[in-house]
């Protein structure tokens, strides 16, 4: 019985001794240090937000779930963001209807014009000869 203690104990500070010496040569594997409390890593462009900036933005996590002032703050941005889009598509259609609506009086005002310019020509023609 003592004997199974002993390896216990042994093999408890092998590997404390691994895990430590692992530790200093390789450090916490972190990238870069810990943000300090109060502040975010949760980004979007100014303006043009695509679908991967979204899938790309990550939330500071709290004891349950994220950061409600972080997601409330995406929220808001793409809800600006759609908002602007569907603004920009909505001048888009009204021009573009616009633009059909006038091609008629174009077509026609372009029809009218050389039937003005060939009266002028027998007008003129009559008068000289």
């Amino acid at each position: 019985m003592m004997t199974i203690l002993l390896y216990l104990i042994v093999m408890a500070l092998v590997g404390a001794m691994i895990f430590l010496a692992a530790s200093a040569v390789f450090g916490r594997s972190e990238e870069l240090p810990p943000l300090p409390p109060g502040t975010t890593a949760t980004v979007l462009p100014a303006e043009d937000v695509t679908g991967a900036d979204v899938d790309a933005l990550r939330f500071q996590q709290v004891l349950r779930g994220y950061k409600a002032s972080e997601v409330d703050w995406a929220l808001h941005r793409l809800g600006l963001e759609i908002d602007s889009l569907r603004a920009q598509l909505g001048r888009d259609e009204r021009s573009e209807v616009l633009v059909k609506a006038d091609a008629p009086a174009v077509a026609e005002a372009s029809h009218e014009e050389p039937e003005t310019a060939s009266e002028s020509e027998s007008e003129s023609k009559d008068s000289q000869g």
